[in-house]
Formats: C-alpha cells, sequence, structure tokens
C-alpha cells in the first residue's frame, strides 16, 4: 500500500500460460488469472498478459510499451514467457541465448528505469509424455536461458518450471491430464466435441501455480509477506477466478494492444 492508500500494483507480462480468460473459454485458466486470489488490498494485480504472445511481439506490438508507460515507483514487473518463444514460426520464434534473452532484458531494464522492480518466472512445462511414460520437456532451454539473465542482472527467478516438472512427474500422465485442457465430448459447455489440449491449465493447475508464484514472491522477501494471503486454503470456487465476459476482453485487448489482437 503506498502513503496515499492506494495499492501497490503487480503488472503482469507474458503469454497464454498467463491471462485472464473470458467465460467463453472456461475452464481454460491462466495462473496469472489466479494470482490476485493470493493478495491482500495492499497490492493490485494488473494482468496484461496475451493468448499467443512471446517476448518478441509483446514488445513489438506496444504491450511492453504499454505497461512501462504506466509503471509508477515501486511497483512490480512480473514476466513470464517461453511458451511461445520456442515456437518453430518465424513470426513468434526468439532463440533462448540470443533474442529472448535480449528482449527479457527490455524488461527489466524498462522496469528499473522507472523505480519498478523487475521479477522474472519460468514457464510451466506441458503435458506431453513418451510411450514409456517419460514427461517430455520442451521448454528447457528457456527456462535455463531466463535463470542465466537473472542472474546477470540480478534479478529474482521463480522457477515455475522446475517446479511443474516435480509435480507432473509425481502426478504421472492421467494426474497431469487432469490438470490440463483435456475434456471429454459434452464435460463443459464451451466445448461440446471435448478437446485434449496439452498446454492450457484448468483452474486446479492455474491455482496451483498461482499458489507457488505467491509464495515465492513472500517467501524471497520480494514482497512483503503481509500482502500475501490464503496460501492455506486447498480449492476456490470457479467464480473466484473472475472470468472475463465477452465484451470486457474485447477491450481489454483493444486498450492494450492498439486494437491488434492475438489468437492462440
Amino acid at each position: 500500500m503506498r502513503p496515499d492508500g492506494s495499492p501497490t500494483r503487480i503488472f503482469l507480462a507474458g503469454d497464454s500460460s498467463v491471462c485472464d480468460r473470458e467465460a467463453g473459454r472456461a475452464p481454460m485458466t491462466g495462473w496469472g488469472q489466479a494470482l490476485p486470489l493470493f493478495f491482500t488490498a495492499d497490492a493490485e494485480v494488473v494482468n496484461c498478459a496475451r493468448a499467443g504472445a512471446s517476448t518478441r511481439t509483446f514488445a513489438e506490438r506496444g504491450r511492453l510499451a504499454w505497461i512501462l508507460d504506466r509503471l509508477r515507483p515501486d511497483d512490480y514487473l512480473v514476466v513470464s514467457f517461453g511458451l511461445i518463444d520456442h515456437k518453430p514460426e518465424k513470426e513468434w520464434r526468439t532463440e533462448a541465448f540470443h533474442d529472448f534473452q535480449w528482449y527479457l532484458r527490455r524488461f527489466v531494464d524498462g522496469a528499473r528505469d522507472r523505480g519498478a522492480h523487475p521479477v522474472l518466472v519460468s514457464p510451466h512445462e506441458r503435458c506431453t509424455w513418451d510411450e514409456h511414460g517419460n514427461l517430455r520437456h520442451v521448454f528447457g532451454e528457456y527456462p535455463m536461458a531466463m535463470r542465466e539473465l537473472a542472474a546477470e542482472t540480478a534479478t529474482p527467478y521463480l522457477d515455475l518450471y522446475a517446479q511443474s516438472l516435480a509435480w507432473w512427474a509425481q502426478l504421472g500422465p492421467q494426474g497431469t491430464r487432469d490438470l490440463f485442457m483435456y475434456l471429454t465430448p459434452g464435460q463443459y459447455p464451451n466445448y461440446p466435441e471435448g478437446i485434449e489440449d496439452s498446454t492450457h491449465l484448468r483452474p486446479e493447475g492455474a491455482v496451483a501455480c498461482a499458489r507457488f508464484v505467491a509464495h515465492q514472491l513472500a517467501a524471497g522477501r520480494i514482497v512483503p509477506e503481509h500482502w500475501v494471503t490464503a496460501l492455506d486454503v486447498p480449492a476456490f470456487p470457479p467464480q473466484a477466478l473472475g472470468w472475463l465476459d465477452d465484451h470486457e476482453h474485447a477491450a481489454r485487448v483493444g486498450a492494450r494492444t492498439n486494437g491488434q489482437g492475438d489468437t492462440l
């Protein structure tokens, strides 16, 4: 909380693993959508993550500039990318130890230039298993590159990637699928034909990731401990996740992207 009584803001920059989801995509949930569940009124989470965004496109399409224009001293900029950066398509692709790090440095330096606090969060791993039941490590280079840059720039680094590897290995293939968007036909109205999505989380997975991020922010004294709450609450009702309606989602995209929307 600031001296004037307004909350300190925690801006989130990231991809579809982080972003708020509209009700028409439920139960698909970004962990940034669940993060406000674990913060008191001392902090306001401003989720600027966008589906289909890499570090490159987030910067090139003006989303980073939008955040930097609004950052005030002692705000936070929490940055989590890698899901889209690793894709082979040239439009999104960045190389882990080359331009991925270069773009991440723009986020870090931009925040610090404005007296704000940058934090880097690695992406969670996908739900992909081989025929022997071994979890595939799809994003490994990108968390390594992010960790290296965090060390070079003395930026706090939250290793959600390593945590997710431990979780998924403990849960096994079927247990992990229950956290992701694997839905049978008729299970949810938004997906009448079902879906098999190894990338995006359901509420249970998103809440687990958000709980980890909030805990690490407090345990590492990156944010004051008294800002973080409800870490011991085992589950939350779906309505607590604050689904966006279609009009609100369209307004957010237009306001923060100069009318250039992203798609998955």
